[in-house]
């Protein structure tokens, strides 16, 4: 296009805006800064604002200018905010620009902070647009507060878009998605899926963890309207989609955020707050009102604009401690001399509440990896408000048991009960996530112990025990079926497997897995209270067996029984409340799973002998290496 003079003194921005900008209480800056096709005196064109509050000059760049600096300037607000502003005549939808920030230290050509699109990585230009979709999922949305309700089953698929599944070398495309990836986990019986970042990132192999873009989607795999129609493909299957959120540090590529307007403006200046040695990032400056307002802004346009149904934010414990991985010396006390950052805290304290109360029918969800309390606990009694937190001890616990060969499981017995002395302190989230399978960890089943029969059945029996344990689920693609290659981003999963009895056995079994939890509101209805769990029998270390009941809100109950060794065991005595019949439901050593079929022949009647502290009891067999689900009532001809 014909390169047009900037047009000057009209404003997006009000005086109250600024006010809330400032404040660190402007909720939806996306719709005030960036780039804006609109009429102005009846000529068609672009606005743009941009925060650079420390620059001595800024302009618009892009391919209607040829890239030159001196054409197309923009002018600073009359006010303090530190905002330049400026309307582009005859700029239009597709455009490509850049700001070219000047500064004592020379100029820099920036993305823009709120675009809503980007050149497809490695170029590195945002791109004018607004994104166009008319949405068809209204019946999930009017009903979505109950499937994300903590009473409702939450059985989430973690996905990495790009590595899903490939075609001749390349990624699926969003549409690709929609048409493959939709109803599989439909067919599964997931009730979520978590995506890894979609935001847009230079570094493909960042699996999306250092973000350029807080606004808009990759481009790699399709427009903005396309991922909307992703979201909504989910959607009219009745699949939430879970995003997550990276607000505690961002790369120093050059075009990003970093030393945006010569200065380090979106990051703390003192290094010993605003690096990230781990990552070799930029920390956000939680402490400044206008970035606070960024972030926020954020959030909440993921939620409305692109109807997520929930955010995961990542790496939260590296927000709320100043000496995160820093040694003495390293990092800077808060006013108390402590290392909480109180700036951090406040931060996504005021997060949640903006959430939940624009969007009181989501859940953010906490990656928190320490101790620090009441994480996922209301503001007014002094949580950091999440609806959920990941339990990081449980799956560090949980994998470091199952790993071990079953003959010294008995010495670490601790290691799988000591999961329920804390279970209710939280809203917890048990993640079998894509950091455990990557780095040389290996694979879910490749950390399995003994020979192919056993590391399958481990699995299946891990498996078991994580949709058994209180509190909502998750898991990384490709433990689904055993794969036995750690996951890696520039493949895609090894479908090929399912070609194997041994590896479509295990995907049966979770999906029989999500079919009972999902039917059985003992095993989800009651996850963060005692109310739902009691132990049978949490001591049988010698026996490696580990047994306990879930409770319905209506009176449903299950019984689950965990052998953790390659022994059957006939005549297992385990106490119940009531005698009567038994049903088994769901034996992970069934045949169909790849298992040997050591069971109780779909149920058994409960005798009146008082056991484990219970009324009456049963006397089971117990499959080696499996996992009982046996659900009280009905009779034998319904078994």
């Amino acid at each position: 296009m014909e390169a047009h003079p900037m047009v000057y003194g009209l404003s997006r921005l009000t005086d109250y805006d600024i006010y809330l900008f400032r404040g660190g209480n402007h909720w939806s800056l996306q719709d005030k800064l960036g780039a804006h096709e609109t009429v102005e005196d009846g000529v068609p064109g672009v606005h743009f604002a941009v925060w650079a509050p420390n620059a001595q000059n800024v302009s618009v760049v892009g391919d209607f200018n040829e890239w030159r600096p001196d054409v197309s300037p923009l002018k600073p607000r009359w006010d303090s905010s530190g905002i330049w502003e400026g309307f582009l005549p005859g700029g239009g939808r597709g455009m490509l620009y850049k700001y070219a920030i000047e500064h004592p230290g020379g100029v820099s050509e920036k993305s823009d902070p709120f675009a809503l699109r980007t050149e497809v990585p490695p170029r590195t230009a945002s791109v004018v647009w607004s994104p166009a979709h008319e949405w068809q999922d209204e019946g999930w949305m009017r009903h979505r507060g109950h499937r994300n309700a903590l009473s409702a089953p939450m059985s989430i698929y973690e996905v990495h878009l790009g590595s899903w599944k490939r075609w001749e070398g390349r990624s699926l495309s969003y549409r690709d998605l929609a048409q493959d990836l939709v109803p599989y986990v439909k067919s599964m019986g997931f009730t979520h899926v978590e995506l890894l970042p979609v935001m847009e990132h230079p570094f493909y192999g960042s699996w999306g963890y250092q973000c350029t873009s807080f606004f808009a989607p990759t481009s790699r795999l399709g427009s903005p309207e396309d991922f909307m129609a992703l979201v909504e493909s989910f959607h009219r299957e009745e699949i939430g989609v879970i995003l997550d959120w990276v607000p505690s540090h961002f790369p120093t590529d050059g075009h990003g955020l970093g030393f945006f307007d010569g200065t380090h403006l979106f990051e703390y200046g003192d290094m010993r707050k605003g690096f990230h040695q781990d990552w070799s990032s930029y920390v956000f400056d939680y402490g400044l009102g206008e970035v606070r307002s960024f972030l926020i802004s954020s959030a909440l346009f993921w939620l409305q604009r692109y109807h997520a149904d929930g955010l995961r934010v990542d790496a939260v414990a590296s927000m709320l401690y100043l000496d995160y991985s820093r040694q003495r010396g390293e990092w800077v006390p808060n006013v108390y001399g402590g290392r909480e950052n109180l700036e951090a805290m406040e931060f996504l304290r005021c997060l949640n509440t903006a959430i939940y109360e624009r969007c009181p029918d989501v859940q953010t969800i906490a990656e928190e990896s320490t101790a620090w309390p009441m994480v996922s606990r209301p503001t007014y009694v002094g949580g950091l408000g999440f609806g959920l937190k990941w339990n990081m001890g449980w799956m560090h616990d949980t994998l470091a048991y199952f790993s071990r060969d079953p003959i010294h499981r008995k010495h670490h017995h601790d290691q799988i009960t000591f999961s329920l002395m804390y279970a209710f302190s939280e809203n917890f989230c048990l993640a079998l996530s894509h950091d455990e399978v990557v780095h040389g960890k290996k694979s879910l089943l490749g950390r399995m112990p003994g020979d192919e029969w056993q590391r399958a059945a481990n699995l299946r029996l891990l498996l078991g025990y994580l949709f058994a344990h209180p509190g909502k689920k998750l898991l990384f693609m490709g433990g689904e079926f055993g794969q036995w290659q750690e996951w890696y981003h520039e493949h895609g999963l090894h479908w090929e497997l399912l070609e194997y009895a041994f590896h479509a056995g295990i995907q049966r079994w979770v999906r029989d897995l999500n079919a009972v939890y999902r039917s059985h509101p003992a095993l989800y209805e009651q996850d963060f209270t005692w109310e739902g769990f009691s132990w049978v029998d949490c001591h049988d270390r010698d026996n490696g067996v580990l047994s306990f009941l879930r409770y319905g809100r209506q009176g449903e109950t299950l019984l689950v029984v965990f052998n953790m060794t390659p022994v059957p065991r006939e005549h297992y005595r385990l106490g119940v409340p009531r005698s009567g019949w038994w049903k088994e439901i769901l034996n992970s050593d069934g045949q169909v799973y790849g298992g040997g079929g050591v069971g109780n022949g779909g149920g058994l009647e409960g005798d009146d002998i008082p056991s484990h502290g219970y009324p009456a009891s049963l006397s089971l067999t117990l499959p080696p290496l499996g996992v009982l689900f046996l659900l009280e009532g009905g009779s034998p001809a319904h078994a």
